[in-house]
């Protein structure tokens, strides 16, 4: 895909707040017009063909969080500003500077780095930069993953690197440095260091060392290192890979009493040790060919090349794993089916021992959570290997839940998980990007109809010859199966118990709800497994479940102690097959049979508003989605209060039955006691308001995610909406109806457009991300802020 292209989406898109653009295919130059883009908080351009010189443009976007140029073919210097020319350096909000695997030239300008800024990676590694590495470097002290490795710095490693006592990775190696091994005590967050193949001054192992207490993997390979290695340095307790080979050192190698019990390898091979001494705990790889210890005999197992093998595969689920057809393959559920398939590639992992499957099986869980409101069955890993850049690459299969393919819009949607940075990968993985392969097996490919078309009619013009003699055959054959079905439908039709003279009164009157059958909903729910339960109650569980067509589904079922009696059932589903408003939890169907009563309803992903305002989702909510949110509720009941026919009164309104949707839209649900009015009875429902509100220091109670936000515009008007809501008398409380205007002025008053997105949602990200120890962790790019209080609001 050519620059004319990109032009045209970077003029298509001028108000989109992301440019993720990973792996498209681009060449040529990147358009100097990038810079025009002031809102991109997302520009992700890696993986491409890009050639030429990094616009200075790109300094323009001052809302810039994450920048990718890594994997291309990029050339010249790292652009800074001069005072008429943007660059790079004026993007003191951005986190991310991902340049690694291009050619680029020149030395890193000492300009580029500064203390205002707040980087927390910088990857420069596998280019063509020269020069030393900048003293101003050590000034960004939000830093955590460095890595300048594999160009041609030359000169001293800057005395104050070690002030980035944050950095996990720090990664210096194949390239010309000189001077003595860098100072780096202080820098106790150092999980993997590697400062191999550079030319140091000869000096012994230095003693900070051996105090890195979360260390993973030391890499000094030709480092000019001489003397013994000192046996403190093995007790590391997170150690697992030691790596001092092509070096001088000498004497005895004493492994200690007690080495980690993480430890894996340990290669000195090409040095100079002429005895070692080995305690009783030791069971790791040791490589010590081509050192004069190796002359003696009975060492001669450790005196061969290091192995390199990492065979991590997902194993199945202790389940019988089946023989499948032509290019299927088993899930660890032991099902044949067609995964979508790539490669996870990790460009700064914090550990060495890619045989330790506790890494692999944290990555598992943290992709399934991430496929959760996906038709997804399994995850499954293998192959993970180190690739000429020192990446981890990783095989990556997803499999399909309830068929055995995908659709065009699953295989996007998980395309879209894993490339657009939702997908946050345990902490030890670090930076990454996906590499997908081509998906040949939707299940609505329009080549698979052609393929069906044209074997249709290859079969009729071969059959042809013997449709005559079958005619008869099969009349046979079809009369006597349709006795069948009808005896088979007198005993399992849903509506078989609904007959008036035993009491269950009429045949239900539905309106565009549908029966299952119990195989059905037990086939798309994997039996009812635990896997697929997503919430519980006195009623019985909740399940999630997937149609073939790829619909997922949430199905009540009942347990036996709480099931109603046919009529009171039949009366639930009538009421709930006729509501039908955006802001209400669709009824796709039920199922009657088998002394069984589900409900099946739409599946809404983002849980309940009482998860997200307690902090257990993750999402956080702003003044404004929170008024949104008060809003749609308001117009769900509203709807039901005055435009259902006859009125449905929910008697249950609370935060747990308010459900958000994939873009926070809300659903209220959980029918179980609404009433239905009669016209006769609608205005006389009595309810009885429990409590009463402490209106002094109003704003000392709030949330504190809301409260130190910004300007809570129309708080006291909505807090005495609310007080009308819980007035004693019904009468005086307002209607639905006049509640929903109420909240619309409030939100307009407060200069606030209640069909607008929020607009905190990614501008308070920084902020809110503060606290954590990784940018890696829970907290997702693309969470929401926005709700309200739940004592806050009870207008029933």
């Amino acid at each position: 895909m050519r620059l004319k292209l990109l032009s045209f989406h970077l003029r298509a898109w001028t108000h989109f707040p992301a440019q993720i653009l990973l792996g498209c295919g681009f060449s040529g130059q990147i358009p100097d017009s990038i810079g025009n883009l002031t809102q991109l908080r997302y520009l992700s351009l890696n993986l491409n063909g890009f050639s030429g010189s990094i616009p200075p443009s790109i300094g323009n976007l001052k809302n810039l969080y994450w920048l990718d140029l890594g994997d291309n073919r990029l050339t010249g210097t790292i652009p800074v500003s001069n005072g008429t020319i943007p660059g790079l350096d004026l993007l003191v909000n951005t986190w991310h500077f991902h340049f690694g695997e291009n050619q680029l030239t020149g030395t890193i300008p000492p300009q580029l780095f500064s203390s205002s800024m707040q980087l927390v990676h910088v990857l420069f590694d596998n280019n063509k930069l020269t020069g030393a590495i900048p003293s101003t470097l050590g000034l960004v002290t939000t830093l955590e993953v460095v890595r300048v490795d594999r160009n041609s710095l030359s000169g001293t490693v800057p005395s104050n690197l070690k002030n980035l006592t944050g950095v996990n990775e720090l990664y210096l190696s194949n390239n010309q440095l000189t001077g003595p091994i860098p100072d780096l005590t202080g820098m106790n967050a150092l999980n993997y260091l590697d400062i191999s193949n550079n030319s140091f001054t000869t000096s012994s192992v230095p003693q900070w060392a051996s105090t890195f207490q979360t260390l993973t993997t030391l890499i000094m390979e030709n480092t000019n290192l001489q003397g013994e290695v000192p046996s403190s340095l093995f007790g590391l307790p997170q150690l697992q890979t030691v790596d001092l080979s092509n070096n001088k050192l000498n004497g005895t190698l004493n492994l200690g009493s007690s080495p980690s019990s993480q430890l894996e390898l340990i290669d000195l091979h090409n040095n100079s040790i002429n005895s070692i001494t080995l305690g009783p705990a030791y069971s790791m790889e040791l490589v010590l060919v081509g050192n004069p210890v190796c002359k003696q005999s009975e060492l001669s197992t450790y005196c061969t090349s290091a192995s390199s093998n990492a065979n991590y595969s997902t194993p199945s689920n202790n389940c019988l794993v089946p023989i499948c057809s032509l290019n299927q393959t088993s899930s660890p559920n032991c099902r044949c089916a067609y995964p979508y398939a790539g490669s996870l590639v990790f460009r700064a992992p914090s550990f060495s021992d890619l045989n330790n499957s506790s890494y692999y099986h944290l990555l598992e869980g943290s992709l399934m959570e991430s496929f959760k409101s996906l038709p997804v069955d399994s995850v499954s890993l293998s192959d993970p290997t180190r690739d000429s850049r020192n990446y981890l690459e990783v095989s990556l299969e997803v499999f399909p839940f309830g068929q055995d393919r995908f659709n065009h819009s699953v295989v996007s949607a998980i395309g879209f998980i894993l490339s657009n940075q939702t997908f946050k990968p345990p902490n030890a993985f670090g930076p990454f990007y996906f590499d997908g392969t081509t998906y040949l097996h939707f299940a609505d490919s329009p080549a698979s109809s052609r393929s069906l078309n044209t074997g249709v009619v290859i079969g009729a013009a071969v059959g042809g010859s013997i449709l005559v003699l079958l005619v008869i055959t099969l009349g046979v054959y079809a009369f006597r199966q349709k006795r069948r079905a009808e005896r088979v439908t007198e005993h399992s039709h849903p509506f078989a118990s609904w007959e008036p003279t035993k009491g269950s009164g009429s045949i239900p009157e539905l309106k565009g709800a549908r029966w299952f059958s119990f195989e059905e909903l037990q086939k798309c729910t994997n039996n009812f497994s635990e896997a697929n339960e997503i919430g519980s109650g006195g009623y019985g569980k909740v399940y999630r479940g997937s149609l073939l067509t790829g619909q997922l589904l949430a199905i009540k079922r009942a347990q036996q102690g709480s099931m109603q009696g046919g009529v009171e059932f039949k009366n639930e589903i009538e009421l709930l097959s006729r509501v039908h408003h955006k802001n209400l939890v669709s009824l796709v169907g039920f199922c009657f049979e088998r002394g069984e009563q589900m409900l099946v309803y739409e599946y809404v992903p983002n849980g309940t508003l009482k998860d997200s305002l307690s902090g257990k989702s993750g999402i956080r909510l702003d003044w404004m989605r929170r008024l949104k949110i008060a809003l749609s509720s308001a117009s769900g009941l509203a709807y039901l209060h005055e435009l259902a026919s006859p009125p449905i009164i929910h008697r249950d309104i609370k935060t747990a039955n308010i459900l958000l949707d994939e873009h926070l839209n809300v659903k209220v649900s959980d029918f179980g006691l609404s009433k239905s009015m009669g016209d006769t009875d609608k205005y006389h429902v009595t309810t009885q308001v429990k409590g009463t509100m402490n209106l002094y220091n109003l704003y000392g109670i709030l949330d504190p995610v809301i409260a130190s936000g910004a300007s809570l515009g129309g708080l006291e008007k909505f807090v005495d909406l609310a007080m009308h809501c819980v007035e004693e008398s019904g009468v005086d409380r307002p209607t639905m109806g006049e509640v929903v205007k109420e909240i619309e002025n409030i939100m307009q008053l407060a200069g606030l457009n209640p069909n607008a997105e929020s607009d905190s949602a990614s501008a308070s990200h920084e902020e809110a991300n503060k606290g954590n120890n990784h940018p890696y962790s829970n907290a997702s790019l693309f969470e929401y802020s926005g709700g309200f209080a739940p004592s806050k609001l009870k207008p029933q």
